[in-house]
């Protein structure tokens, strides 16, 4: 039996390897066409571009693999059956649970490698192709939003620390990509959302313990932000001085802002929650619930990244059920066909899933879930058959 489970991941391997690298090499064309209008223009060169394609490809191994190991078992199942491999194996006392224990180790290797490609390797290389492509350009990171980035946090009486003392709101003009800052404005409010002060930094640069450093600063203290609704041009006039006499303008060179917001949820928050690892989508959703922000999309994207690596052992057991189906049943082309139309019909499922729970508002861990338990109930009926016939 191991000499049998050596055979079965060396061919399944040799197929998903295979499989993965058109994959590849179909995307990385698709990215460098994408990229061809913008190459000379502001600085960006034909080698800007393909090294950013080049950077890119990690993120896409997460994205195709599970499609890739559907097709690779499929054609290796394929194979055994058209030689009646298969058929000898199952003449050697081996069932149909020993096959699928043995595609289930082999799905093992497969959904870990997809974990280290999307929580340890993607989520570095794809900021950094971004960050070559934005300096080749000259360009900043919130250059593509009218009124910059923006982003919230909670102010606390001690700073991270303390009683709850009202909330902020940043807005970024520019995020470098060198990860400074630049026209930066602070809209704090106290606890009954009253604005108490305006907050003016031409640059910002990051000092580490959730510490900014902001650059001449202007600072607008507001200390009479309610005032009565005026009832004549004289009550008007009078609410105009007194709210002038409320706000107290300092300039300094540089000022120290402690906050929550650090480099990291910046840069998340200007990211695809795709392209994020499920330990920034947990960070950056717990971020937002304390600040009372809506969350449903991110938490659908965090069970996803756990999830979707999980489907491997999904679609390799709907591969499993191509070995009992003889070489009358369609040959190797045929069946590598209806295992392509499989991983499509599995991709497009799963987007759609996530598109209907964030408008119906399913439980994130249900809509993350529900394609691969159906693509599951297929498997299993699909193994009960040729089993029946």
């Amino acid at each position: 039996m191991r000499v049998l489970q050596r055979y079965f991941a060396v061919s399944i391997a040799q197929a998903v390897a295979f499989v993965l690298l058109a994959f590849l090499a179909l995307q990385a064309f698709m990215d460098l066409t994408g990229e061809l209008p913008s190459v000379g223009k502001n600085g960006y060169a034909i080698q800007h571009a393909l090294l950013y394609v080049l950077i890119m490809l990690p993120s896409h191994v997460y994205e195709v693999m599970p499609v890739a190991a559907l097709i690779g078992t499929i054609y290796t199942m394929a194979q055994f059956a058209s030689t009646s491999e298969f058929t000898i194996m199952r003449a050697s006392s081996m069932s149909t649970g020993m096959a699928a224990w043995m595609l289930f180790k082999v799905g093992v290797v497969l959904v870990i490698i997809t974990f280290i490609f999307g929580e340890l390797i993607s989520p570095r290389t794809t900021p950094l192709a971004a960050k070559i492509k934005l300096s080749a350009r000259g360009a900043a990171v919130s250059a593509e939003f009218r009124s910059g980035l923006w982003t919230k946090d909670i102010v606390k009486s001690d700073g991270m620390t303390g009683t709850l003392a009202g909330s902020r709101f940043f807005n970024v003009r520019e995020v470098r990509p060198d990860g400074q800052l630049r026209d930066v404005k602070l809209y704090e409010f106290d606890t009954n959302f009253r604005l108490r002060s305006l907050i003016l930094a031409k640059s910002a640069t990051y000092q580490g313990n959730n510490t900014w450093r902001l650059l001449e600063v202007t600072e607008n203290q507001f200390s009479n932000s309610a005032l009565p609704r005026p009832d004549s041009q004289a009550d008007a006039a009078n609410n105009f001085a007194q709210a002038t006499s409320a706000v107290a303008t300092t300039k300094s060179a540089s000022k120290d802002l402690v906050t929550e917001i650090t480099p990291k949820i910046l840069s998340v928050s200007s990211s695809d929650p795709d392209r994020m690892s499920a330990t920034e989508l947990a960070v950056y959703t717990r971020h937002l619930q304390e600040n009372k922000q809506e969350t449903e999309r991110f938490k659908i994207a965090f069970w996803k990244k756990l999830i979707d690596p999980l489907s491997i052992f999904v679609l390799m057991a709907m591969a499993l059920p191509f070995a009992y189906l003889h070489t009358r049943s369609g040959g190797v082309s045929l069946k590598i066909f209806v295992g392509i139309m499989l991983g499509v019909s599995f991709m497009l499922v799963n987007t759609l899933f996530s598109h209907l729970g964030l408008l119906s508002t399913w439980p994130a861990l249900l809509t993350a879930i529900a394609p691969s338990a159906l693509y599951l109930l297929l498997a299993l009926a699909a193994l009960w058959w040729v089993e029946r016939h």
